[in-house]
């Protein structure tokens, strides 16, 4: 009962959170396509927030790391975040609107890396991770993101886009007063591991093809994360449509976290990431050639319990297990710097650029050429972890 009380701060904060990310992300583009702009100006504004990933949680973990400070640090970045949603309000044309979206992005993108190492410690037992403890924290953030993904698709669809700014107000204010509740907890500067460097550990040749798979893995999925409403809008799904069938795949993934500890021990992890980059080849492949057919569409949203939430479970758990102790913030900010900060800035332009001259379901048979590679990549992790012989290792 003591344990579940520390995990609740950290399940508000995931639920408050994604609650935010469930309606800022899939309408963001939509937002900025009811201002006029083109859809290269768009990817060009949705990859700022990728962009932060590659500064700000490396930067970020270090001071976390270094001080301890990570709840501190954590109420900070919501404070400012929160100040800077409330520009939204006022026309600052596209460029302004950058620099906006880069000062909310840089103080939110840290977040949820300082947040996982924060909650490390309480989701490990006996020096492994546990995965039922995580997932029965992680879930809340999927069900904030459900609740705001489907109300925010029906608002929007009856007022219009222009409420957009007062969504991101009010969600990022959950944020901040999610994080005034976590256990203000130093971590001790005297942990023997407070001042290991990174570099020994990302030179082993597993943790760098890791880090390589996790990369071609988001990659891949960056076509349903920037373009996959723009896409359902233009092939004439409504906004109450498009918010239940990103609805559909967070359900799912819900599922997923709450039961993942009776399945995830059938395998080895680093097997697991080979299965779920094999079935983001079939998401993508369905998502491009049969968008138009519903339930096709719907069946390719339940794989999301596999190619992210599965993903996401065994990328932290291999995190936790290459990056312990005082190397935990690093280790998760070199995570979503690999995974979701170059891939993020990558496929947000090149997908502008694809679109624009192909058309959006040209960016999902894209997706699917990068999943191919992401499996080979997953393949090359498992195969260091199980080799043919000793020799296959070095």
């Amino acid at each position: 009962m003591a344990e579940r009380r520390q995990l609740l701060p950290f399940a508000a904060l995931s639920a408050s959170y994604f609650a935010h990310i469930g309606f800022f992300n899939p309408y963001l583009p939509l937002w900025l396509q009811d201002m006029g702009l083109s859809l290269l100006t768009i990817s060009v504004l949705t990859a700022v927030q990728a962009a932060t990933r590659l500064f700000a949680p490396y930067a970020w973990g270090a001071v976390s790391d270094r001080t301890g400070e990570r709840v501190k640090l954590l109420r900070l970045g919501a404070g400012v975040a929160f100040a800077s949603a409330c520009l939204l309000f006022w026309d600052w044309g596209p460029v302004g609107l950058g620099v906006v979206l880069l000062v909310m992005f840089t103080h939110t993108s840290s977040m949820m890396p300082m947040s996982e190492a924060a909650m490390a410690h309480l989701v490990s037992q006996g020096g492994g991770f546990d995965t039922k403890r995580y997932g029965r924290v992680r879930l809340w953030g999927s069900m904030g993101f459900l609740v705001t993904v489907f109300l925010a698709g029906t608002w929007f669809e009856a007022f219009g886009m222009k409420h957009f700014p007062g969504w991101t107000v009010v969600t990022l204010g959950a944020v901040v007063i999610s994080v005034w509740w976590l256990p203000d907890h130093k971590e001790s500067a005297h942990s023997v591991d407070a001042h290991l460097p990174v570099w020994p550990v990302l030179r082993q040749k597993a943790v760098r093809w890791f880090l390589a798979s996790t990369f071609f893995h988001v990659l891949s999925h960056i076509g349903i994360y920037v373009f996959f409403s723009l896409y359902l809008d233009a092939l004439g799904y409504s906004k109450t449509m498009i918010g239940l069938l990103w609805a559909v795949s967070v359900a799912v993934e819900i599922g997923w976290f709450y039961y993942q500890s009776r399945w995830l021990p059938r395998m080895p992890l680093t097997a697991w990431l080979v299965v779920c980059s094999a079935i983001m080849v079939l998401r993508m492949g369905l998502t491009a050639a049969w968008a138009d057919v519903l339930w096709v569409l719907l069946l390719a949203q339940t794989l999301h319990a596999v190619t992210f939430a599965t993903h996401h479970t065994v990328c932290i758990a291999l995190i936790s297990h290459h990056f312990p102790g005082r190397l935990r913030g690093r280790g998760q900010a070199l995570y979503t710097i690999t995974a979701y900060g170059f891939p993020g800035v990558l496929g947000a332009l090149l997908g502008g650029v694809i679109s624009e001259r192909w058309g959006l379901a040209s960016v999902f048979w894209v997706s699917l050429v990068i999943s191919m590679v992401a499996t080979f990549t997953a393949y090359r992790v498992w195969r260091l972890q199980h080799p043919r012989s000793p020799s296959a290792v070095a």
